[in-house]
This record gives C-alpha cells, sequence and structure tokens, in this order.
C-alpha cells in the first residue's frame, strides 16, 4: 500500500514544508488541492510549477494528483468545464501527476440529466488527458455520493483515462457497504481517500482509528500496490487538531489495517 495526504489538511503551506512532512512521516505522495489560495493551481506560470517539481524531485515524494473543482455535471454551458479541466490536465502535466481530481455537483438537476452531462464532458475532455498522460477521476461526493452513482457515469464514458476516485466518508454516507463500493468501483478505480468522523452529524476531521469510518473494511478490499491518501478536512474545520502532529500515527494505523491487523 502506497500512502499520500492530501494539503487540505495543511492550508495554505509552503512546497517545501509539505514535501519535508511526507518525507519526514514516511509517505510516499501528496495530493495537492489546487486552488486561487493555496501555493499550486492552474494559474501559477511555468517558472512556479518547474519549482515545485524541483522541491517534490529532491525530497523523493510524488505528486499523486491535482485536486481541481471543476464539477462535471453541473448546470450550464459545456465551455467553462471543459476549459477549466483542460487547465487542470495542464497543471498536472506540467506537475508530472498522474490524476486530476473532480467533483460531481449535479445537485438540484435531473439525476438523469446531470449523468448525462458529467458523462459527456468527460467523454470530450478524455482525449486531451490522454496526449497528457493524466486520468481525470471524478470523485464520489455531493450529487454522486456512492459507489454506484460515480461508476454509473465512469462505465458511459468507458474511456481509460477517466477513472474513480473512493472518498470512504461519501460512499459510507450514501449508506453503501466498502464491499460493495469497491465491487462497482474497481474496474475504474485510481485511488482511494480515507479520513475519520465521529458520526454523519458530525464531519469534524480526526485522527485515523478515532472515529466511525469503516476503515478496516474499506483496506481489506485493496491490493498491495493501491494508493489510499489520507485528506484531513482542515480548511474546512479550522478547530481540528493540526495534521503533522497526526501524520506518523496515521501511517502506523493505515499500515497495520492494510497487513490486517485490527
Amino acid at each position: 500500500m502506497k500512502l499520500a495526504f492530501s494539503t487540505l489538511g495543511v492550508p495554505g503551506l509552503p512546497m517545501a514544508e509539505v514535501v519535508r512532512l511526507a518525507a519526514e512521516h514516511g509517505y510516499q505522495g501528496v495530493e495537492l488541492r489546487a486552488h486561487p489560495e493555496e501555493p499550486v493551481h492552474p494559474g501559477i506560470p511555468a517558472p512556479e510549477r518547474a519549482a515545485v517539481v524541483e522541491e517534490f524531485t529532491k525530497g523523493g515524494i510524488e505528486i499523486l494528483t491535482v485536486a481541481g473543482y471543476a464539477r462535471v455535471a453541473a448546470g450550464g454551458d459545456d465551455g467553462p468545464v471543459l476549459d477549466e479541466l483542460a487547465g487542470l490536465v495542464e497543471l498536472a502535466h506540467d506537475l508530472g501527476a498522474a490524476n486530476v481530481r473532480v467533483f460531481p455537483g449535479g445537485g438540484g438537476q435531473d439525476p438523469a440529466e446531470a449523468d448525462a452531462a458529467a458523462a459527456r464532458r468527460l467523454a470530450a475532455a478524455a482525449p486531451h488527458a490522454a496526449e497528457r498522460n493524466v486520468r481525470i477521476l471524478l470523485e464520489t461526493h455531493d450529487s454522486h455520493r456512492a459507489g454506484a452513482d460515480v461508476a454509473r457515469v465512469v462505465g458511459t464514458v468507458g474511456h481509460g483515462q477517466i477513472g474513480a476516485l473512493w472518498d470512504l466518508m461519501h460512499t459510507w454516507l450514501a449508506g453503501e457497504d466498502p464491499a460493495a463500493s469497491h465491487a462497482v468501483l474497481a474496474p475504474h478505480l485510481g485511488y482511494v481517500q480515507v479520513k475519520d468522523i465521529a458520526s454523519a452529524e458530525d464531519p469534524t476531521p480526526l485522527p485515523l482509528g478515532a472515529g466511525a469510518l469503516p476503515l478496516a473494511a474499506c483496506l481489506a478490499t485493496l491490493d498491495g500496490d493501491d494508493w489510499v491518501c489520507w485528506e484531513y478536512e482542515k480548511r474546512w474545520h479550522p478547530a481540528a487538531a493540526e495534521l503533522p502532529g497526526l501524520l506518523a500515527a496515521g501511517r502506523e494505523h493505515l499500515l497495520r489495517l492494510g497487513a490486517g491487523e485490527r
């Protein structure tokens, strides 16, 4: 099992510090939140992109994903969504990241129309992603919270550069058992995001193993070479404990569960 953490857990932290944290705590990769309030986003110029690559290369840490905010099932014209996807793919390519994360964002629409919009836009973006050797991953989130929802869209696209990102919290909130989530997502799965929370009513991030999410059942479905990324949502919960102090114990917990220990 290869481990990463998301920079959502360390809002605004300079890239050199992100690399240091990953290296010191035994994480092989990092998921970079791509937002204008962060050091890395589609608006940064080529020299800044090259500097980020240099930092990660020097530290021996992989940039797993550019975590974007494109909403592929949202209402409105396709053009702005496709432009956003293209910018994220270019950023991932320039950084050497394997993946781009996107959201569904189809709330308030007829489900069939949301599915169709997402599939159409992802299919249109797939050739560019293939040219850049980047995979676009649709996350189990918001309007498409269950694995079955995301698998339905990605399966319709039917392109190897379009896959799924399994956010365990959202499939759990959808009432989907981890084995069922994995069964439908496995043909398309890029990697898994894990986290822990106290309950459906209290999503404040907790140390891994301190909450209610079925981490062991999730990890039991995975292969030994799969990526698992800890998405600690500190950005949305500023009063939560600081992530750097939790990274070592979180890594050990995931490795114990991945080895079948309970």
